[in-house]
């Protein structure tokens, strides 16, 4: 699967047509005359969106957009301008989705809680939106969905009374690990349907590789464990032991603060 970059675009016009929706109102504005547009950047994002989860993130096209839009090509360009700006509002959109508690809103009391509602709602965001896991965000669309869930995660590690700078690098480690984990879920459940065979299928062809390939003598320790009935966890009982250990991490710089 190629990935993709977030974050291509040309700096002034990607921010203002992520933050479209968060300027001041003015009264001032006159009415405009003529038509009105039957088509708006909202409906373009969306039809994006659409289009990358029945038929991944290459059907989401400046030119597949336009077509499921019932739009010339050129007539897109007029609502966005290139193919990188509508990548990034389409990330941005889809990071707001989970619609994480803002300042003064409800939400667990537990900042670990707080952590779990991050993870739960990440990794349902990444099963409902696959491509995403074809993206990279080292450079990430710098919209309100992503400062949103920036803001989120920084509020609930505030509250162990850490440095600023633990607080930082606490964010970004979670942010890290759970985004990571739910785009390898999320690659995982899409190659399964995409090649309609299931992962257990696919070992069971290669089970071969035990019975005339494998040196138990070279291999000690993963035979002691397979003996051992080791790896009979699931991908859920890793994730979540993964996350336990490193919020216990974050959670032990209390006493050194």
């Amino acid at each position: 699967m190629a990935v993709r970059h977030s974050g291509g675009g040309a700096a002034d016009r990607t921010l203002a047509l992520l933050w479209r929706n968060h300027r001041p109102t003015t009264t001032d504005s006159k009415p405009t005359l003529g038509r009105r547009p039957t088509l708006d950047l909202n409906k373009v994002v969306d039809a994006g969106i659409t289009l990358a989860d029945e038929q991944g993130l290459a059907a989401a096209s400046m030119s597949g957009v336009a077509k499921a839009l019932g739009v010339g090509t050129m007539t897109l360009y007029t609502y966005v301008p290139s193919k990188e700006e509508l990548l990034d509002l389409m990330v941005d959109q889809v990071l707001a989705e989970r619609a994480l508690p803002g300042p003064g809103e409800p939400r667990p009391t537990s900042w670990r809680d707080q952590i779990h509602l991050y993870s739960d709602q990440t990794r349902a965001m990444f099963r409902r939106h696959p491509w995403l896991a074809s993206i990279s965000t080292i450079r990430p669309p710098v919209g309100p969905g992503m400062l949103a869930a920036r803001e989120y995660l920084l509020s609930a590690c505030a509250v162990l009374g850490l440095s600023p700078r633990q607080t930082n690098t606490a964010a970004l480690a979670i942010t890290t690990y759970i985004d990571s984990a739910a785009g390898l879920e999320a690659d995982s459940e899409q190659l399964e349907r995409s090649t309609g065979q299931s992962h257990d299928a696919w070992w069971h062809e290669r089970w071969d590789l035990w019975e005339t390939y494998f040196d138990v003598e070279r291999h000690p320790t993963m035979t002691a464990i397979w003996n051992a009935k080791g790896y009979e966890d699931g991908t859920q009982e890793v994730y979540r032991f993964g996350l336990d250990r490193l919020l216990d991490g974050i959670e032990a710089l209390r006493s050194q603060a």
